[in-house]
């Protein structure tokens, strides 16, 4: 090989790019579509990616291009925020007077009520609106349905005749 001489990019032939998965930049080219890398995989930890060349790339906002999401504190971009913590335990206390009941979307629970679920497990009723009832298990909330209250339904007043 002569010096000044330009060596041709094939598949196979080592590249730099950078690795999303662990920040290295040398590469092996895995795919070519025309004289363009397509993609590649990572030396160190074997992720297979689209070419990307190394160091930054800047847009016109100073932001590196391709990213849209804000930046935290931290510096770092995050996709979400961390769900807020829920309590330990239930909010209400569970009604020990009444028997455990076995979960049924056509039947119908008060707050405090106990609730065997067939997949959650025990849980206590903390919400009862008309169509659903939030439900704390050891593995979080659920939301699930359940049957109207029976109605209740009064005497009509008497019918005065004069």
């Amino acid at each position: 090989m002569t010096a000044g001489r330009i060596k041709k990019i094939s598949a196979g032939s080592d590249v730099e790019s950078m690795c999303g998965k662990c920040g290295d930049t040398w590469h092996v080219v895995v795919a070519m579509v025309g004289s363009n890398i397509a993609k590649v995989q990572c030396k160190m930890c074997g992720g297979l990616h689209k070419y990307r060349p190394p160091g930054p790339k800047t847009s016109s906002k100073g932001g590196r291009a391709g990213s849209k999401l804000p930046k935290t504190a931290g510096g770092s971009r995050s996709r979400k925020a961390a769900p807020p913590a829920e309590p330990e335990g239930p909010t209400v206390d569970p009604d020990y007077k009444r028997d455990i009941r076995t979960y049924r979307a056509n039947e119908h629970f008060e707050v405090a009520d106990r609730i065997q679920h067939p997949t959650f497990g025990l849980g206590v009723v903390e919400e009862s609106d008309d169509g659903k009832i939030t439900i704390w298990f050891p593995n979080g909330r659920k939301r699930l349905a359940q049957a109207a209250p029976a109605p209740k339904l009064e005497r009509p007043p008497p019918i005065q005749w004069d």
